[in-house]
């Protein structure tokens, strides 16, 4: 079987980042398996940096300030925001307003993969969800 793709959603991001019991083992077995390309949205870099910012995550500070070179550090793929991307995410007819969620989602679908993450919201729009 070849290279399964997945998309991580920012709380599970950070939870790899720091290391938290929150992570799944079964989250925590899928990102460390080298067989599975694992991808981070630029989306969950620019909620971090956000968030950082706002004061709602002040442990962040060392992986703000080189989020690229935390990604490559662990093995990790950025997913970058194309037109596509931002097309299907602006189009969703869900009434969700998180737009990191919704960029989330839009990548997930468009790129047809699965989010490795716990947050229903993304469900809702149609994301497979691997927790």
């Amino acid at each position: 079987m070849g290279e399964v793709r997945y998309l991580l959603d920012t709380h599970t991001f950070l939870w790899w980042a720091f290391d938290s019991p929150e992570l799944s083992k079964r989250a925590r077995s899928l990102i460390a398996d080298r067989g599975n390309q694992i991808f981070v949205s630029s989306a969950s870099g620019w909620e971090i940096c956000t968030k950082f910012r706002l004061g709602r995550l002040p442990d962040a500070r060392l992986l703000v300030q080189d989020l690229a070179g935390w990604i490559q550090k662990a093995g990790l793929s950025e997913l970058k925001i194309g037109l596509e991307h931002a097309q299907r995410a602006g189009l969703f007819e869900q009434p969700h307003r998180d737009p990191f969620d919704r960029m989330i989602a839009a990548q997930s679908l468009v790129e047809g993969m699965p989010v490795i993450g716990k947050d229903e919201a993304l469900a809702a729009f149609g994301v497979r969800l691997v927790w």
